[in-house]
């Protein structure tokens, strides 16, 4: 969702905070544990609380043109959105962007203090784009970042939005385009 649909939560806190080390994402650290364990330790040092990350979650918007895109791809397709975000972020968001199916992670929040979160299970995307075959879908998948290169591998055709030159770099068997109309054509060529 992060990066394809919307704004980089964690980048958006990082500009309004001025903690520059929450500005690290799955583009930039491929170990999520890690990730998330640093982005706690900094929101307990700096005294965040949920409700100030909702705050700032509150002021986005989806990337421009990200809604009509999805909207297109709802008219064709089934699209479910597989993200390694929060339930207890999305939902500004994904009411702008008309209610799409978010599978997703949830935090663990104690007096509005988050102390902990709880993964979906582990490599959830991957494994959901699995269990979609099991069931005999045809499965097409776009993600931007690390955590999303074992569900593009998973699924029948996997392609890059937006990805950093990083892990495009890593991962040269993934066409990569920038916009969502190059996007939407390898899509319906994938469709066939």
């Amino acid at each position: 969702m992060e990066g394809v649909l919307t704004p980089e939560i964690w980048i958006a806190v990082a500009e309004k905070t001025g903690i520059k080390e929450l500005r690290r994402t799955t583009r930039d650290e491929p170990d999520y544990d890690k990730l998330m364990r640093g982005r706690l330790k900094i929101l307990d040092q700096h005294g965040l609380k949920l409700s100030d990350i909702q705050q700032v979650i509150g002021t986005l918007q989806p990337l421009e043109g990200a809604k009509e895109f999805l909207d297109e791809l709802r008219s064709r397709v089934q699209v479910i959105i597989l993200s390694d975000t929060f339930e207890q972020f999305a939902t500004p968001l994904l009411r702008q962007l008309g209610w799409p199916t978010l599978l997703c992670h949830r935090l663990v929040v104690e007096q509005d203090r988050i102390v902990d979160y709880k993964l979906r299970a582990p490599e959830q995307k991957q494994r959901a784009v699995a269990a979609f075959k099991l069931l005999n879908y045809y499965v097409i998948s776009g993600g931007d970042s690390f955590n999303d290169t074992a569900m593009l591998s998973e699924a029948h055709v996997g392609f890059l939005f937006r990805a950093p030159d990083n892990v495009k770099q890593q991962f040269p068997q993934f066409k990569a385009v920038d916009a969502y109309a190059d996007l939407m054509k390898l899509i319906k060529g994938a469709m066939g």
